[in-house]
């Protein structure tokens, strides 16, 4: 029954998408035939379900063609103590990294795990099923054949807490493994120690060596930085060659992401990339009701419904307005009502509605003396060229317009808006008056002062 298996998943795959048949079907085995029902072994519960619910009656129909008479499919579970990996001949065994309850988890390089960014802490929605779905996959199989991901959404849309989840279920199902959880900019810091001290060797064998699964956040940090690019291209090949795991996570896609060269962006593309939309309205109701629920405190319907309604622009917004109402309810003995999140809203929450490309640039032409004009010419002056980065990066953050209609808007394209944005997050983390600059514009756009 396994050749028949084998060739119900060749047909399969010739009818299926790739992504959805490498992530459902290609990690199902089949377990024999008792009494006319074909046992198909699934990686978890969620891929299970999912099977169940969008491929069982196609899959009977492959098999029934086959056979040439009725055959019942039983899906089950694989039986947990099968997904843990037996070391190779001859490998050394490693040691078990084991989580500690109610503590962030400390990975084997890296920063922590927050201990609540797990699978069952993530609220699935329509904007973010298929992440989800990928995430979960990339965490239960070890015989994924593809074997890297890219998850990639504006900040705060969720791609760090399923970066994260995956690393909490590999620590929880193969215990053996070592999980690397690191920034691209750490991961740049220890690259350039690693040169300064003479110690490249010792970096490129930590990872290459001892890294089972690598998880990479905010990969477009990596813009403009040559020798790390390629650093990292030799050995996302590697990693791949030997069956290893990567999970990058990004702001913008591959190709978007401006000085990035060819080698890395190439090995970035070749993996799945899943994007994760903002959250329509019930996903942010449900969001709001679990992180209620996990501080074990009621919220009234109303109140859920109007942050909901307000607060639009990512979780981390939700999160700050639901955290501010009972806060404020907690410290001046107030009920949580409607009137205390309507404050809390206008302290937070600015109506993105009211602020445009053309706002901003105004906005910041003013505030830098230069003309609207002069920030949309060809210009190369710098008293010109900062204030347009500057507005560009304003652009991007408060606004849903695109990277290419804030680039037509400025007469650039778009890798020019993606590299200005680039500059300014760098510049506010090193340069103090830049940082005050962009903290009095941001203070007048939230208030609606242009």
């Amino acid at each position: 029954m396994e050749a028949v298996w084998e060739q119900v998943k060749a047909n399969l795959k010739k009818r299926m998408a790739p992504q959805a048949y490498h992530l459902w079907i290609d990690p199902v085995r089949c377990n024999g035939v008792e009494n006319g029902r074909m046992i198909l072994t699934c990686v978890n519960a969620f891929s299970k379900k999912r099977i169940q619910e969008n491929y069982h009656d196609l899959i009977r129909s492959e098999v029934n063609q086959l056979t040439g008479k009725p055959c019942e499919l039983c899906l089950e579970l694989i039986p947990k103590a099968t997904h843990w990996r037996k070391p190779e001949t001859g490998e050394e065994k490693r040691p078990i990294q084991l989580g500690l309850p109610q503590m962030n988890v400390r990975v084997h390089s890296g920063r922590y795990l927050r201990r609540d960014f797990t699978f069952d802490q993530f609220v699935v929605g329509e904007n973010s099923d298929f992440a989800f779905s990928a995430s979960l996959s990339f965490a239960s199989c070890k015989n994924n054949r593809q074997s890297a991901l890219l998850l990639m959404s504006k900040t705060g849309m969720g791609k760090s807490h399923l970066s994260q989840a995956i690393g909490h279920h590999v620590l929880s199902e193969f215990p053996d493994d070592q999980v690397y959880y690191i920034t691209a900019e750490d991961f740049t810091n220890e690259l350039v120690s690693a040169f300064r001290h003479g110690s490249l060797d010792r970096f490129k064998n930590k990872y290459r060596t001892g890294c089972d699964v690598l998880i990479l956040e905010d990969i477009h940090y990596l813009s403009g930085k040559e020798r790390t690019q390629i650093e990292l291209a030799h050995m996302l090949d590697m990693l791949n060659e030997s069956g290893k795991t990567v999970i990058c996570s990004s702001c913008y896609l591959p190709g978007d992401i401006p000085k990035l060269n060819n080698e890395l962006r190439s090995r970035l593309q070749s993996g799945l990339i899943s994007g994760i939309d903002p959250p329509d309205f019930n996903t942010r109701v449900r969001i709001l009701k679990k992180k209620a629920f996990a501080r074990r405190t009621g919220i009234p319907k109303e109140v859920v419904e109007y942050l909901a309604t307000e607060l639009t622009e990512d979780v981390r917004q939700l999160e700050s307005g639901l955290m501010g109402v009972l806060t404020r309810s907690s410290l001046m003995s107030e009920p949580v009502d409607m009137a205390l999140a309507e404050n809390v809203v206008k302290i937070i929450g600015h109506r993105r509605k009211q602020v445009t490309v053309d706002v901003i640039k105004k906005l910041v032409a003013k505030e830098y003396r230069v003309t609207v004009n002069e920030l949309v010419s060809k210009s190369r002056q710098q008293r010109i060229v900062k204030p347009r980065q500057i507005a560009m990066y304003l652009a991007r953050i408060h606004t849903d317009s695109p990277l290419q209609a804030i680039g037509r808007s400025f007469n650039r394209y778009h890798a020019t808006v993606l590299y200005a944005v680039g500059m300014v997050e760098k510049a506010i983390k090193q340069e103090h008056a830049i940082k005050k600059q962009v903290e009095i514009l941001n203070k007048k756009i939230g208030s609606g002062v242009f």
